[in-house]
């Protein structure tokens, strides 16, 4: 696999000066035209008023790029028939001269291969509601368990099963901390409802735990760093639960199931709460996208 790192990223990984990885079904399949290059754009130039590099990825006629110039975005962002790339879908975009966005799992991958230790993002996938049914769960986790990256989030999507999620991190030796929180995290809340057992508060603190990990020399596993959505911007709790009871009914009585599952909650969710989960959701992207620079800033000791 030809993997190619713009220049910029290849120069400031040489210099070592802080990268931030993005990942692209945001811009794909996350938001609405023109509103996702909008953001796309918005939260690299976040990324640079950080004193970082943003390295947004994406795979373009079979070759994973990381880092995108702008007439790369705007493609993502624009051209109809841009795939949804999780990791196990490399091989074969790659060999079949595809073009996608890619997920967490892929993101966090081909950055991983790039040298980019620090990555942002909006919420993880994990365990599915109704798993012992299902047995659905995001590749996300075992990816996570055997990468070597720091992922900024806002916890995991509230429509999974968050304490399964957290049980299975664990299970897989995911480290997990909160920033700034004793509190995990919900994505579009600032709460979940569950603890966390470990909390950080600096950027420095989350690169001396980056550093531990290395001196250690353990298993190859992220550490995920659980960014709450500020209360302020947070969607209504009240709202979120009335509205996700009748997501979940909706999923049900229509017999929606396997990866249709997560886009058809999410827009249900979207619809039904007048966009406020949109902001609450975009509220959170960005400041993740902010304390990745900040930390990959402690990181290299820029």
């Amino acid at each position: 696999m030809v993997l190619v790192v713009s220049e910029e990223v290849r120069e400031a990984l040489a210099a070592r000066r802080p990268v931030v990885a993005l990942e692209s079904t945001i811009i794909a399949h996350g938001l609405p035209r023109p509103r996702n290059l909008q953001v796309a754009l918005e939260l690299e130039a976040a990324v640079r008023h950080e004193g970082a590099v943003p390295a947004t990825i994406a795979v373009l006629d079979g070759i994973p790029r990381v880092g995108l110039d702008k007439e790369q975005v705007e493609r993502v962002a624009n051209e109809d028939g841009i795939r949804k790339l999780g990791h196990r879908d490399l091989p074969l975009a790659v060999a079949s001269g595809a073009s996608g966005a890619t997920t967490v799992s892929a993101t966090a991958q081909l950055a991983a291969l790039a040298g980019v230790r620090v990555f942002a993002t909006g919420g993880l996938g994990g365990v599915h509601r109704q798993w012992t049914l299902t047995q659905d769960e995001s590749a996300d986790l075992g990816l996570l368990a055997r990468t070597r990256i720091t992922v900024v989030c806002a916890g995991v999507k509230s429509i999974l099963d968050v304490p399964a999620t957290l049980q299975r991190l664990e299970t897989l030796g995911v480290a997990v901390a909160g920033y700034g929180t004793d509190r995990f995290p919900g994505f579009y809340l600032s709460d979940s409802g569950h603890p966390v057992d470990w909390r950080l508060d600096t950027p420095e603190q989350v690169a001396a735990v980056m550093r531990a990990q290395d001196a250690l020399a353990g298993q190859e596993s992220a550490l995920i760093v659980a960014n709450p959505v500020p209360e302020s911007e947070q969607l209504d709790p009240e709202l979120h639960a009335r509205v996700l009871a009748e997501a979940l009914h909706a999923c049900e009585a229509e017999g929606i199931t396997g990866q249709a599952v997560t886009p058809f909650l999410l827009d249900h969710l979207v619809r039904h709460t007048d966009g406020a989960s949109l902001s609450a959701n975009l509220a959170a992207v960005r400041g993740n996208v902010r304390l990745a620079a900040r930390i990959a800033a402690a990181w290299t000791g820029a």
